[in-house]
């Protein structure tokens, strides 16, 4: 079956693969529609793993239910890309997403287990969640990244009437601000160094102000928007500039939520953080209960995901929608891939 490869910097193939095999135990599923995410984007410009099938954002359709007695031939469904062992803490105490073996064979992430940047995937069974009827194939594959920011909102404990910075603009950012508001922050604003994007976290209506991340003044700016800073701050880069700016817009005592990705060691001046005793956490994906949570807000109209996604593209046009989400000016925010274009 056709699939989608890395094969180095900024370059991919698409070549034959072996397709799934029916072990009676994993459910094996037709891609019908998969999503580019931010954490791919650093595989496609280091090149590295040659030979990754990426795609751990999909919705699909059932061709084996293999041990799920719940589901049958036809059947759409999404599913949590994750491999928790489910016997750790970790996974005992409902947080899958630190479990150590949680990313060993997570499906797209893992050269052992194909993405759904091909033609079909097997997904562990415990991992798979039935697609409502009234939800399309593009919403369902939009749940994944939406569970990823709503886990970073959760962490943020964002409260009525709190004032809300994201830094950066992508898919989890716009998300991260559009669950901000919906909590119901009273100011929500998004900081970009891509103009087009920033300008779209408001038309979008899910920032009320963007600001220029490479302007010298944004800090002074945020001073006088927020009387001394934001009491929430939630970065969706992972780079030493967008931490440290983490740092120094947020008040003092004020909370800090990293869901941005480094993919190596980065500085930052943690002086900021020790005297102004601010509480920094990391996040990392979602909990299982948070991924269901967000396929019945998309189901239930309580969320609107489409609005984010900016193209669909087929096998032919992936490379150069990797490249346009990561040119730094293209406005796209999220593009969707349809093998069967």
């Amino acid at each position: 079956m056709r699939a989608v490869a890395l094969k180095g910097k900024n370059e991919f193939e698409i070549k034959e693969i072996e397709e799934p095999v029916i072990d009676n135990t994993n459910v094996v599923i037709k891609v019908l529609k998969a999503g580019i995410c931010g954490s791919d984007l650093h595989y496609f410009t280091m090149g590295e793993p040659v030979g990754l099938v990426m795609g751990h954002e999909f919705c699909g359709e059932v061709i084996d239910p293999g041990n799920c007695d719940d589901l049958k031939v036809g059947d759409r469904v999404t599913a949590l890309p994750i491999s928790p062992c489910n016997k750790c803490p970790a996974c005992l105490s409902g947080n899958p997403q630190y479990c150590k073996s949680t990313w060993t064979e997570a499906v797209g992430l893992s050269l052992d287990n194909p993405g759904a940047l091909t033609e079909k995937i097997k997904v562990r069974s415990d991992m798979v969640l039935k697609v409502p009827d009234n939800v399309s194939d593009e919403e369902a594959a939009m749940v994944e990244p939406t569970a990823v920011a709503l886990h970073g909102i959760h962490l943020a404990d964002v409260k009525v009437g709190s004032k809300v910075l994201v830094i950066g603009g992508g898919i989890i950012g716009l998300m991260s601000a559009m669950f901000a508001k919906k909590e119901g922050a009273s100011f929500v604003a998004v900081s970009e160094a891509n103009p087009n994007r920033g300008e779209k976290a408001v038309n979008l209506g899910v920032a009320d102000k963007y600001y220029d991340a490479t302007s010298e003044d944004m800090v002074n700016e945020v001073q006088a928007d927020t009387n001394g800073g934001f009491d929430i701050v939630i970065e969706c880069c992972g780079n030493s500039s967008a931490v440290t700016s983490s740092l120094v817009t947020v008040k003092p005592g004020g909370v800090v939520v990293l869901v941005g990705v480094a993919t190596g060691p980065i500085s930052i001046p943690t002086v900021v953080a020790v005297m102004s005793e601010l509480t920094v956490k990391g996040a990392i994906a979602y909990t299982k209960e948070e991924f269901a949570t967000c396929l019945d807000l998309i189901a239930n109209k309580q969320i609107e995901v489409m609005k984010f996604v900016s193209d669909v593209v087929g096998y032919d046009e992936v490379e150069n929608a990797y490249k346009r989400l990561t040119s730094g000016n293209d406005e796209a925010v999220k593009i969707l891939v349809d093998p069967s274009k």
